[in-house]
C-alpha cells in the first residue's frame, strides 16, 4: 500500500483513482459477443462457455437430480449456517415493505402508491475463483419477499461441467425457480434476450468482474433493466488510535482476497496506526489462500493520514467506498456524517464480512464512486411502484380550473378540454 500524509485535498481525486480499465475497448469486446450470442443464440453461447470456463455443456438447465445431489455433499455445519443466515437476511428485509398510504391533495383528490413485484428477475452469481452462494441469499431472498413470479440464476460451471454444491443448495434452500450452468457475458446476454431455456427476464441483478459489469450496462441500454452498476470491491476503514490494527489488515485483505482489481484504503490520523496496519497485513497475507490475488489488490491501494477529522470524512464522501467501517472512539458522531457509502460498519467488533455473510444487510452495493447516487440492493430493488389517483366530482370542480389553465399555457389544447368536457358535464346535470 502506498501511504500518504496530510496529502492536499486538490490531490485526492489522484490519489483515490481506482483501477482504470479501457472502457472503449472493454465495451467493444463484450459488446461483439452479445451481438454474436444475439445472432446465434445457444451455439454462441456453448461455444463462449468452452471458450472461457474450459468444458463444453450440452443442457443448460440443471436439473432436480443435481440438485439434490448437491444438497447431500453440504455439510450439515454449512447448511446451518446458511440457515441462520437466510433468517436474518429474510428479517431485515421483510421489514422493508412499503406501507400503501392514500392522500387527499385536494378535497376530493386521492392519490396513492402500490408496489408491484417484478415478474421475471435474474441473478447472476460469481462461481469462477470464489463460488458466492451468500450471493443467491442476498438476491433471491428479497425477490421473494417481494413477490417475483420467476427467479433465474445463472452462474458459471467448473471445467466438469457442475455448479458449486453451496450454490446449488442456498438456490433451492431460498426458491429460486430455475438455475442455469452460464457464467460471464454470455449469461448476462442470456438473461437479457431470452435464449434457448434461459427466459428473458425483466431486471438483472448480480456482481461481477470487469466483463460482467460491461455487459449489463450494454444490455440495460435497450433490453433489460438492472440493479446498478457494480465492478470490483472495495472497503475504505476510518481508523484513530482506538482502532485494533489485526482487525483492520483483516478487514483489509477480506475485500482484496476478491480479486486483483478491488482496492482498500486505509484513513486514520495516526501515522503509529499505518505502520502497525502493515506489519498486521504481512503477518496474515502469508496465512491466506489467496495472498497472490491480494498482493496484487493492495498494489491499487492506499493509507491516507489526515490529523484532522473533519478531513477525514469530507475524503470518505469524495471517494464514496462501496463498504465503509469506522473505527473510531466516536464512531456514532462520525456516521451521522457520511452521506456517501453503499454500506457501513460501526465500531471494532462488526468486521465487514457480518455484511457479506450473516448479519441481515444486503451485500450487493454500488461501487467505483456509484454510492453518491446508488443504494445498495433491497426489497425497493426486486419493485415497481404504481400510482394510482381517484377524482370526484367535487374534486374536479376543486381542481379543474388550475389543469386547464395549465394545460392552455403550454398550448396543449387536447389536455384542456379533457378537464372542460368533464366540467361542462358536471355542470350541465347540475342545472337539470
Amino acid at each position: 500500500m502506498k501511504t500518504y500524509i496530510n496529502p492536499e485535498e486538490s490531490s485526492w481525486p489522484k490519489v483515490l483513482e481506482r483501477p482504470q480499465f479501457n472502457l472503449q475497448e472493454l465495451n467493444r469486446k463484450v459488446g461483439d459477443i452479445l451481438n454474436d450470442i444475439q445472432a446465434n443464440g445457444m451455439e454462441a453461447i456453448r461455444r463462449y462457455t468452452e471458450q472461457f470456463d474450459g468444458v463444453m455443456v450440452p443442457e443448460l438447465l440443471v436439473s432436480s437430480h443435481e440438485i439434490d445431489e448437491a444438497a447431500a455433499q453440504i455439510d450439515i455445519r454449512l447448511k446451518e449456517a446458511i440457515q441462520q443466515a437466510a433468517d436474518n437476511i429474510r428479517t431485515f428485509h421483510s421489514i422493508q415493505h412499503p406501507e400503501i398510504r392514500k392522500t387527499e391533495t385536494t378535497p376530493g383528490v386521492v392519490c396513492w402508491q402500490k408496489p408491484v413485484a417484478i415478474e421475471k428477475v435474474g441473478l447472476y452469481i460469481p462461481g469462477g475463483s470464489a463460488p458466492l452462494f451468500s450471493t443467491v441469499l442476498m438476491l433471491a431472498i428479497p425477490a421473494r419477499i417481494a413477490g417475483c413470479r420467476e427467479i433465474v440464476l445463472c452462474t458459471p460451471p467448473d471445467k466438469s461441467g457442475k455448479i458449486h454444491p453451496a450454490i446449488l443448495y442456498a438456490a433451492q434452500l431460498v426458491g429460486v425457480t430455475k438455475i442455469f450452468k452460464a457464467g460471464g457475458v454470455q449469461a448476462i446476454g442470456a438473461m437479457a434476450y431470452g435464449i434457448g431455456p434461459v427466459p428473458k427476464v425483466d431486471k438483472i441483478f448480480g456482481p461481477g468482474n470487469q466483463y460482467v459489469m460491461a455487459a449489463k450496462q450494454l444490455v440495460s441500454l435497450s433490453h433489460v433493466a438492472i440493479d446498478m452498476p457494480a465492478g470490483p470491491s472495495e472497503v475504505a476503514v476510518m481508523a484513530d488510535e482506538s482502532a485494533v490494527p489485526a482487525f483492520i489488515a483483516s478487514d483489509l485483505l477480506s475485500q482484496a482476497e476478491h480479486g486483483p482489481d478491488s482496492q482498500v484504503v486505509l484513513v486514520t490520523n495516526s501515522r503509529k496506526l499505518v505502520i502497525e496496519v502493515e506489519q498486521a497485513l504481512e503477518e496474515q497475507l502469508s496465512q491466506l489462500s489467496r495472498a497472490a490475488i491480494a498482493r496484487r489488490a493492495l498494489e491499487n491501494s492506499v493509507a491516507i493520514v489526515l490529523d484532522s477529522q473533519a478531513d477525514m470524512i469530507r475524503l470518505i464522501n469524495e471517494y464514496a467506498p462501496e463498504h465503509l467501517i469506522i473505527s473510531m472512539k466516536n464512531y456514532a458522531e462520525v456516521a451521522e456524517k457520511i452521506i456517501n457509502a453503499g454500506s457501513v460498519f460501526l465500531g471494532n467488533y462488526t468486521p465487514e464480512s457480518a455484511g457479506d455473510y450473516a448479519s441481515g444487510t444486503n451485500h450487493t452495493l454500488p461501487t467505483h464512486g456509484w454510492a453518491r447516487s446508488f443504494s445498495g440492493v433491497n426489497l425497493d430493488s426486486f419493485m415497481k411502484k404504481i400510482t394510482f389517483q381517484e377524482i370526484s366530482r367535487d374534486g374536479l370542480l376543486n381542481l379543474g380550473p388550475a389543469i386547464e389553465i395549465m394545460a392552455a399555457a403550454e398550448e396543449l389544447d387536447a389536455h384542456k378540454n379533457a378537464v372542460t368536457l368533464r366540467l361542462k358535464s358536471i355542470e350541465d346535470s347540475g342545472k337539470q
